[in-house]
């Protein structure tokens, strides 16, 4: 039997699984893979993209309108209890439990990642806090990824980093700490965006290239810009801190299977040599990839070709919040960031977004969003 596969289109998304389908290391499975932009990765809707594909690699927030619409298969039908459990503990961070619902697996974690700090300049040292990052954003040119939903991410780890849990509360999150964040960001964030700033892979390439800013506070972490054998590796390190600690949200992949899929127990033993430690912890780096699996992420010969990328984000990533994984969380995120951009760039008040992302999160919260890929405008209404 032959499998067709969906996932994003950058070496760290796609090669490992493309050379699995080469390689004598790996069960034979036959699958195609094909590849979407990062931005369709973070935002087009699940349900449709699960009806096309057998194995989907998904972000954790989509989760709850792929389980809502029915679009996927859970892992408990497939891999047993046991090895579902070694997974969850050798997995780092929340990166198995965030695939986790209503009592059910529902993706491999074959990726981990977390919002991290990094440097083009290595005689710059990373900044602990947010408030040092402030202070080195006057002096160096510093850049954050603007588009898709990436500001607002980092507006709510900034409130992760001052004690806050977004949207726990009957607002999403209080004025005051909407109001410092806005002002943070604005801190870093030039009066119109940086052409190359739409998403962590362009300011990435650009930091290493040399022809773009030298510090960003808050980007997902790629391991593979990071390589010591780079003309320009990048020095990643942890997250700046506020006054309760590391702010970051979880990124990530995972493979899930789609409820179209009729999986077999080929499948199954490929997907089970992805998630081995030997084949995380070697393979999956050797094809650029950022492995889930602990093993990897504190092996010592691993991390020094990286030039430290894992012991340096390891902490992010173990703190790192996890997003909303309700079925109308995509839309919110992509509707929230909306709202932030206008804040920053449109001269919305602080005040004025904070109850604008409150509105947006009860919205989608209320039971008729369920509708794979619906919207939500910047009034309120639902589209």
């Amino acid at each position: 039997m032959s499998y067709r596969g969906l996932t994003w289109d950058h070496p760290r998304g796609r090669d490992a699984l493309v050379a699995a389908q080469r390689s004598a290391q790996a069960p034979s499975c036959p699958i195609a893979w094909d590849v979407q932009p990062l931005e369709g990765f973070e935002s087009a809707p699940i349900a449709a993209t699960a009806a096309a594909y057998d194995l989907v690699v998904l972000d954790h927030p989509h989760l709850g309108e792929a389980v809502e619409a029915g679009a996927l298969r859970p892992l408990d039908d497939l891999v047993d209890a046991p090895t579902l459990a070694r997974w969850r503990e050798s997995t780092v961070g929340a990166s198995f439990a965030s695939y986790e619902r209503d009592g059910r697996s529902w993706a491999v974690p074959l990726d981990a990642a977390a919002q991290v700090s990094v440097t083009a300049d290595p005689g710059i040292p990373l900044p602990a806090t947010w408030e040092e990052a402030r202070a080195l954003a006057r002096e160096v040119e510093t850049v954050l990824p603007s588009g898709g939903p990436h500001l607002f991410l980092t507006l709510c780890s900034i409130a992760v980093a001052e004690g806050e849990r977004p949207g726990e509360g009957e607002d999403f999150l209080p004025d005051d700490a909407v109001a410092y964040a806005l002002d943070l960001l604005r801190a870093f964030a030039p009066s119109t965006p940086w052409e190359d700033s739409g998403n962590p892979i362009a300011v990435l390439e650009a930091m290493a290239s040399g022809r773009g800013p030298r510090y960003c506070p808050h980007v997902y972490g790629y391991v593979n810009y990071a390589a010591a054998d780079r003309p320009r590796p990048l020095r990643f390190g942890d997250a700046p801190s506020g006054t309760a600690g590391r702010g970051s949200v979880l990124g990530g992949t995972g493979i899930a299977v789609s409820a179209r899929c009729v999986p077999d127990g080929a499948l199954r033993d490929h997907l089970a040599w992805l998630m081995d430690a030997r084949t995380q912890t070697a393979f999956v780096p050797a094809h650029a990839g950022q492995p889930a699996r602990t093993e990897a992420w504190e092996d010592d010969v691993l991390d020094a070709a990286f030039g430290g990328f894992y012991r340096r984000t390891r902490r992010t990533l173990d703190d790192a919040w996890v997003r909303p994984r309700h079925a109308g969380a995509i839309a919110f995120q992509s509707a929230a960031a909306d709202a932030v951009r206008a804040a920053l760039w449109g001269g919305r008040e602080a005040s004025a977004l904070a109850r604008r992302l409150t509105d947006l999160h009860h919205a989608s919260l209320a039971g008729d969003h369920a509708a794979p890929g619906r919207t939500y405008d910047l009034e309120g209404a639902s589209s």
